[in-house]
């Protein structure tokens, strides 16, 4: 008989991150007889949260020299995001690291660099650190870039591999509603299923929240769209992504959204609905400037 599999003491701590239950993740975090490479996950998954809830000098404070590489990796990426006017220090020691032969193959550190070249829109860049795989995270991290830069062939890829390591895993249900949503049409639909089945499993966050309203955009069901996003901006009135499908859902439905985009502006200049916003107002004056 085969021995039985060694119980996942960090399941429910690495759900609760992949789905955006960030102070679910940091309460529920303190799990007793962790060997000595969990424990390091661990506090890799609560630093993260951390900084998905905007916390980012409580991550560089805690984290110190003497920290292993993967928590070095999570503070680096506090530090990216909490100076946005000085990043060139950090891809710099970024960039450092990874050519480190000792360190540079770290799965943490590479999936750092992944969502920092992201960040940059630097893909290729990402891609080189990302490609080789070797995490579920890395492996869902492939897909994100593949969306992002419209090769939807080479995310059915990297998508069929999760599926072969583990076809249920919440990262494995995550990317494939993320391609579904990409690919579009009947695919849609699929998508929505899936974010439906998490809320019925887990609790309800803002990332399930937003999956279900952006598939309803896309089914044209901009109403029902409105009310799911309400909710998730009653969780968390900064949240980007929230406010950035309020704004366009808004649009559709001829509503004012201004107040929401006045409020992406404020929390989050960098976002990308923020500058296409700017850049269209831009336009728009040299176009009023050239007829007056």
């Amino acid at each position: 008989m085969a021995a039985a599999a060694a119980p996942d003491h960090l399941f429910h701590l690495r759900n609760n991150f992949y789905l955006g239950s960030f102070q679910a993740a940091i309460n529920n975090s303190d799990l007793p007889n962790l060997s000595p490479d969990d424990a390091v996950e661990r506090d890799c998954l609560v630093y993260r949260s951390y900084i998905a809830l905007g916390s980012y000098q409580l991550v560089i404070n805690e984290i110190d020299s003497a920290a292993t590489t993967p928590l070095q990796a999570v503070k680096l990426l506090a530090l990216y995001l909490s100076n946005p006017h000085d990043k060139e220090s950090t891809i710099a020691s970024l960039k450092e690291w990874l050519a480190d032969p000792a360190i540079g193959s770290n799965a943490i550190l590479r999936l750092i660099a992944g969502i920092v070249f992201m960040h940059e829109e630097d893909y290729i860049e990402a891609l080189k650190h990302t490609n080789a795989g070797g995490t579920m995270e890395l492996h869902a991290l492939n897909v994100q870039i593949f969306i992002k830069t419209h090769r939807s062939d080479y995310a059915e890829r990297q998508l069929r591999v999760m599926q072969q390591i583990d076809e249920d895993h919440t990262l494995t249900q995550l990317a494939n509603a993320w391609l579904n949503l990409a690919v579009g049409g009947s695919k849609i639909q699929e998508a929505y299923l899936i974010f439906q089945d998490f809320s019925e499993k887990y609790p309800m966050t803002g990332l399930i929240l937003n999956g279900k309203a952006v598939c309803c955009m896309h089914m044209g069901n901009f109403d029902k769209a409105e009310t799911l996003l309400l909710e998730a901006l009653n969780k968390d009135a900064k949240d980007p992504e929230t406010l950035a499908n309020l704004v366009v859902c808004g649009l559709h439905l001829g509503k004012s959204s201004s107040r929401y985009l006045s409020q992406l502006k404020l929390t989050h200049p960098e976002h990308i609905l923020v500058k296409r916003a700017s850049s269209a107002e831009d336009s728009f004056e040299r176009a009023v400037q050239s007829v007056a």
